[in-house]
């Protein structure tokens, strides 16, 4: 519900109703039930609480950002990148049916904005979907991504994602609580349909520690297999060796199960840098356009020069 924010991958929010219920371990701590508006409003979470829609200003936001389309392609040299649902999930069988039509409709009214739906109930996503021939082709501006934390969620859920009808798929690793293997049995060797990955450590007062080698696995397989690969944030904990030079952690400290001793430095102190790169990859501008070819950009130039040296 924000024209700018701070959310790496994205360049503003939009959150058509608040409210969910919590899935998966990645949960545990959800950010979303502790944050501001929730709070506020008194959205309580869980199954059949209801879900509060928001206000009718808040939906005419989209469309001003749409007909600032030229702007910002001017000011950013690209299309508008707009989190869906960052306090919600699109795809939570406790919204109103109706709900999700008006959001339908107010994403085909906003062409000029790339619409990022992510989701925690990837298989809800065919049946969830407006009814279209071709989803893809008549609605070019949406990105599906799906969340896992550890490789049973990816097991089960990246086959469901590589089936998702769009564009672009996406996979947000946040947070990492364990290693992945992308390549398991489960989507066949086959990792064609995965154009984008994102890894991220949790952040708030009860955030789990992630080890730089789950992250390092991470990106070697999405080099390998020409996927952009994100690192938005360690979250709390930082490696205590070769990677918090020069920050200062609080007293108590953790071992992961594979040997890393991490120290609390806060998410601001910890950032976003492994090994001294800033790894941000985006999906390629052949496969963004909203027009044209969408097969995967081959161009290792355009691959390397998303990862940025601090």
């Amino acid at each position: 519900m924000s024209e700018q924010t701070k959310i790496e991958w994205a360049d503003s929010t939009f959150n058509p109703w608040i409210g969910c219920t919590q899935v998966s371990p990645a949960c545990d701590d959800c950010y979303a039930a502790r944050s501001t508006p929730a709070r506020t409003l008194g959205v309580a979470w869980g199954v059949g609480q209801s879900r509060r829609r928001t206000s009718a200003g808040n939906w005419q936001q989209p469309r001003k950002w749409d007909a600032a389309a030229e702007s910002f392609q001017a000011d950013h040299g690209r299309r508008r990148r707009v989190f869906c649902a960052s306090l919600a999930d699109v795809f939570d069988n406790e919204v109103p049916s109706e709900w999700r039509e008006a959001l339908w409709q107010l994403i085909a009214d906003t062409p000029n904005l790339d619409w990022l739906l992510l989701t925690k109930r990837i298989g809800n996503v065919n049946h969830m979907l407006p009814q279209a021939e071709d989803f893809a082709a008549q609605y070019p501006n949406v990105w599906i991504g799906a969340t896992v934390c550890n490789q049973a969620e990816a097991d089960r859920d990246l086959p469901k994602l590589m089936a998702a009808p769009a564009r672009i798929r996406f996979l947000s690793i946040e947070p990492l609580i364990g290693p992945i293997r992308l390549l398991s049995k489960s989507v066949n060797g086959d990792l064609s349909g995965l154009h984008w990955v994102i890894v991220g450590g949790e952040s708030g007062s009860s955030a789990r520690p992630m080890s730089p080698d789950w992250v390092r696995g991470l990106r070697d397989q999405c080099a390998v297999n020409q996927i952009p690969f994100m690192l938005k944030q360690w979250g709390e904990w930082i490696p205590m060796l070769g990677q918090a030079e020069g920050v200062p952690v609080q007293p108590n400290k953790v071992t992961t199960e594979d040997g890393w001793v991490m120290g609390w430095a806060g998410k601001k102190a910890s950032g976003r840098s492994l090994d001294g790169q800033v790894h941000n990859g985006y999906p390629s501008q052949v496969l963004v356009q909203v027009s044209g070819s969408t097969s995967r950009a081959t161009d290792q130039t355009k691959y390397r020069s998303c990862i940025a040296k601090r």
